[in-house]
């Protein structure tokens, strides 16, 4: 049977995305037609949207870094901020290097490295069972596993100390200023992948602390975290031992920090 085709009302379509507060309401717009297949199944997205449902959770993808990877309700929404993340680890990464992609999220990080370094191992891991799942969809067609755990706990003993790279978008989200992010994060994000403790960086001392046990000697820990929270995080890494770089893009308003254990 040949499938019934619609014509959506397109500019009623961005008034309601504009009006229920869609920066990109055109881009929307067209993004959500594309995934109808009919007039009632793009009423159903719609109405979803304009309730405050993460477009990316509707569309079951996120674009990052040219990259469509796919995000399930509930997962952490790969931001393009995290391109700078992905772009300071890949410059520091040395050839064909052991990469892990910690608190993985979608495993985006990985993705993109996967491309880009040609590693000779390359894994990630998350604690969130539902990360994990997606994270295993988008990355195991690669043969890259992931590994379900707290940290670096789940990983393969045997990688202790010769790990080239660790790429960790941790949670850095002080716990009070939750409740101050948007409503499509601390609404339909895990809390896991958003709350980073009292001052945003109780995840990254431990990651931090964790790396210098699992990294190579010459061997780098790259992570993100925002401007207000650099002085801080610098002394985190140096008290474990590792050497800090900062790295920022104002276009991205994204900050990066890369950190090397001594060899």
């Amino acid at each position: 049977m040949t499938p019934t085709l619609f014509t959506p009302d397109r500019p009623a379509l961005v008034g309601r995305l504009r009006a229920a507060g869609c920066v990109f309401a055109e881009d929307e717009a067209e993004l959500l037609i594309a995934a109808a297949g009919s007039a009632e199944a793009l009423d159903d997205l719609v109405d979803r949207r304009v309730a405050g449902l993460p477009l990316e959770h509707l569309l079951g993808w996120a674009e990052f870094c040219g990259l469509r990877v796919a995000v399930d309700p509930g997962v952490f929404v790969p931001r393009g901020r995290t391109a700078l993340l992905v772009a300071a680890a890949a410059a520091v990464a040395g050839p064909s290097p052991a990469v892990l992609d910690l608190c993985c999220g979608s495993g985006a990080a990985a993705l993109v490295l996967h491309g880009r370094l040609a590693p000779r191992w390359l894994a990630a891991a998350d604690l969130d069972p539902a990360a994990v799942a997606c994270a295993r969809r988008n990355l195991e067609p690669l043969g890259v596993p992931v590994y379900e755990g707290d940290l670096f706990a789940p990983l393969p003993s045997q990688w202790r100390g010769r790990l080239d790279l660790v790429v960790a978008n941790a949670p850095y989200v002080p716990s009070g200023a939750v409740a101050m992010l948007p409503p499509e994060a601390r609404l339909y994000e895990a809390p896991v992948a958003l709350d980073g403790g009292v001052d945003g960086l109780s995840v990254l001392r431990r990651v931090a602390a964790g790396a210098a046990e699992w990294l190579a000697p010459g061997g780098h820990l790259a992570v993100e975290v925002s401007a207000g929270q650099i002085a801080a995080l610098c002394a985190v890494l140096a008290d474990a031992g590792l050497t800090p770089t900062v790295v920022r893009d104002d276009e991205l308003e994204a900050t990066a920090v890369t950190a090397r254990r001594p060899g």
